[in-house]
């Protein structure tokens, strides 16, 4: 992936989870865009009270993981570092 397309991804991953922020706040939690791979796969950190969350699996697939899905497609998964 170039340097410019990996920029592109980035702002538009950022976007994203500013939308979805303020849901993880509201739980005393938030998120932190970690990097994103050639395979197009994202890394985040959960942190606060949605980093030791029992259910911050569910919370990273179906929340964080469908928004960036529904917005950029190409994605193809989205891990917890």
């Amino acid at each position: 992936m170039t340097s410019e397309k990996k920029s592109n991804y980035i702002i538009r991953i950022n976007e994203v989870l500013e939308m979805v922020r303020p849901y993880l706040n509201a739980d005393g939690g938030d998120i932190d865009f970690v990097d994103i791979f050639d395979d197009l796969t994202v890394s985040v950190r959960l942190t606060g009270a949605c980093g030791s969350c029992p259910m911050s699996i569910q919370t990273l697939k179906f929340g964080v993981e469908s928004a960036l899905k529904n917005s950029i497609p190409e994605i193809k998964e989205v891990v917890a570092v």
